[in-house]
């Protein structure tokens, strides 16, 4: 970590604007998930307690640069209230008298939040004026949102052009430690586990970590596309057909070391929005019927994931094994996530990266039994594929 961090900084009395991710499910104008609100808790709680005046800035879905009532991240402030035991301000925009009228209220150990930043288009484009609107409401910046890392917004890349200090938070320190150390000094054998529905999103990432681990497991959707380059049957399947030779091509490269499902459970109806499939079956991996689709892995490929899992010292997992928002389908996923608590505890480091899997270990109830899990699907992704985070790039170098 070769960037300020927090504890760099000298905020007693100074106006501290904060990048955070609160982009968190809301259910009757309630957080519905407050993951995301704790995981910045220990910044939060450090600049507070040192007497730093903090303003906070999250976005909140895709409100496509205009305000909508139902993304507001009012539930936010009231929920990180509760969470700190005191009360948390709200301002009515990110920018602005409203913002400006708030921010200078503010006395030492006070907290801000701004409204939801993807209100104005110009937060996207990283606008260098809006920017500069954020940036006049602190002294100081920290960016603490590792999720929103990967995109060179106004809030995360555009604003630190306006101060002399841009320090990380804990959590970006932490994201960043983690999946630095699983890449760059992983203790061998080395296992990945990727899934998800598609190859064509993932395909940096197979070809980054190719070479580096011992071991690549393949499940989820994307594995049709696999199984199909090597001529097996795959019914009714999801399959990109632009994507079989890379496939084909990422199988030679790997000499041995992709290794996929064996056997999966199939469906002859699968309805995504309703949360519904058909009848199911267990079938080999070369005989999915011509009009199925595979759903998940199947027991056999569990096993063979497993005894391929408790012999990893090092594991990084993304992207679920099936279809796990639909609880029929969701046995390959879970079990994935039960297998990391397991050789967790045995002395494992196991990396879970963002997005779908980091759901998954949540609804297992495992996710305080595995190393880390990120908070940023893409910003993982994008990170295990190598590539520079804008928003930690533009961070005050140390």
């Amino acid at each position: 970590m070769k960037k300020l961090t927090v504890d760099d900084l000298d905020v007693r009395g100074k106006r501290v604007l904060m990048r955070v991710d609160f982009n968190v499910p809301l259910k009757g104008g309630k957080v519905s998930d407050e993951t995301r609100i704790r995981a910045a808790l220990p910044t939060i709680r450090k600049i507070v307690g040192d007497g730093g005046k903090l303003i906070l800035m999250s976005h909140l879905g895709r409100p496509k640069g205009a305000p909508v009532p139902d993304m507001s991240l009012a539930p936010c402030a009231e929920a990180l209230g509760r969470l700190l035991g005191k009360p948390v301000a709200f301002a009515a925009d990110c920018v602005g008298s409203p913002a400006e009228s708030a921010a200078a209220r503010l006395a030492p150990g006070e907290v801000l939040l701004l409204e939801n930043l993807r209100f104005h288009p110009e937060e996207e484009k990283n606008d260098p004026g809006f920017a500069g609107k954020l940036a006049a409401l602190g002294d100081v910046y920290v960016n603490d949102a590792f999720g929103t890392a990967h995109r060179a917004h106004a809030s995360t890349e555009g604003v630190t052009r306006f101060f002399r200090q841009s320090a990380a938070g804990y959590l970006m320190v932490k994201e960043l430690a983690f999946l630095g150390e699983a890449l760059s000094r992983a203790v061998r054998p080395y296992v990945a586990v990727l899934g998800g529905a598609k190859i064509s999103g993932k395909i940096d990432v197979i070809a980054n970590l190719l070479p580096q681990v011992d071991t690549l497991l393949i499940g989820g959707g994307m594995a049709f596309t696999f199984l199909k380059a090597q001529g097996r049957e795959i019914g009714a399947s999801l399959i990109e057909e632009d994507k079989v030779e890379l496939a084909r091509r990422l199988i030679a490269d790997g000499a041995g070391k992709i290794i996929l499902p064996v056997d999966f459970l199939a469906t002859d109806v699968l309805d995504i929005k309703a949360r519904k499939v058909g009848a199911l079956r267990e079938v080999p991996a070369a005989e999915i019927p011509v009009s199925w689709k595979g759903v998940d892995i199947g027991p056999k490929s569990i096993e063979a994931f497993r005894s391929v899992l408790k012999r990893a010292k090092t594991v990084v997992w993304n992207g679920p094994m099936g279809v796990f928002e639909i609880d029929a389908a969701a046995r390959g996923t879970l079990a994935v996530g039960e297998i990391m608590a397991e050789i967790t505890a045995g002395g494992a480091v196991t990396v879970i990266g963002g997005g779908d899997s980091a759901a998954a270990v949540e609804k297992a109830g495992m996710a305080d039994m595995v190393s880390h899990v990120s908070t940023g699907g893409g910003a993982s992704l994008e990170f295990i594929e190598g590539k520079i985070l804008p928003g930690v790039a533009a961070l005050t170098d140390a």
